[in-house]
């Protein structure tokens, strides 16, 4: 019986190239891989280091439905990548990010929308549907109690996505980068020819439960603007808030 066996190596020009094309397939799939996934690692990481976390409600948490269980109704299954495809037109609906709280559809002073700019992050005149519904057409001014200029608590939805995909002037990615604004920065609301300007103050983030968010506060104007978090997906919250410094000069 033999003690060795002993196996050419098939180095033929056919093997070396299914080698090759094997490399090349992996290698472009990590690179898939980490191009797909780093976005949403980079913000969890930004988000915990230098965002505030879980603000909490005084609505009890057993008390209601999250709006990802109301999404998972909806979409037969739980998904939380958000591809932009699956996911409307449910996810862009606006009552589904913060369902405990209902939606009035009744505009303010007969205005049914003005305009949003934010200097820092070339978005400039966005639509702000007042009391809207589809996140995919405009922003959406949702929860309306009161409005820009007014004292009270102006609350602004907005459809963010991967970074891959973002068009600032596409309603389905344009708040996709956000979590970039500073304290400090401007947000401008335009109605008519009336310009409001208010800075930002905090950004954090909560869970989809933490509807405090929505509440109002009449000891001045504020703004918050709202969008799903880590970048393609809807697991959180990012809140931005801003308040009105002064009222415009052209203000009657």
């Amino acid at each position: 019986m033999a003690l060795y066996s002993y196996l050419k190596k098939d180095n033929s020009p056919r093997k070396k190239a299914i080698n090759y094309v094997s490399y090349i397939s992996l290698t472009i799939g990590s690179i898939l891989l980490f191009w797909s996934f780093y976005p949403i690692l980079s913000f969890e990481i930004y988000s915990r280091l230098f965002l505030q976390q879980n603000v909490s409600t005084p609505i009890p948490r057993t008390d209601k439905a999250s709006s990802l269980e109301q999404a998972n109704s909806v979409l037969g299954s739980f998904i939380t990548l958000s591809n932009n495809l699956k996911d409307f037109p449910q996810i862009t609906q606006a009552k589904l990010w913060f369902p405990v709280k209902q939606q009035s559809a009744n505009s303010l002073n007969n205005i049914q929308s003005y305009d949003l700019s934010i200097p820092k992050l070339n978005i400039k005149k966005a639509k702000v549907t007042v009391g809207g519904e589809d996140l995919s057409k405009s922003l959406v001014h949702y929860y309306p109690r009161s409005m820009p200029g007014e004292y009270g608590n102006v609350v602004i939805f907005g459809h963010s996505t991967l970074p891959q995909w973002y068009n600032v002037k596409d309603y389905k990615t344009i708040f996709t980068y956000l979590s970039k604004l500073d304290k400090g920065d401007k947000i401008l609301i335009n109605i008519g020819e009336i310009e409001y300007e208010y800075e930002i103050f905090e950004l954090f983030v909560v869970n989809p439960e933490e509807v405090s968010v929505l509440d109002q506060k009449n000891d001045a104007s504020y703004l918050t603007l709202i969008t799903c978090v880590p970048p393609g997906t809807y697991l959180k919250r990012l809140v931005v808030r801003g308040k009105l410094m002064q009222l415009p000069t052209n203000f009657r």
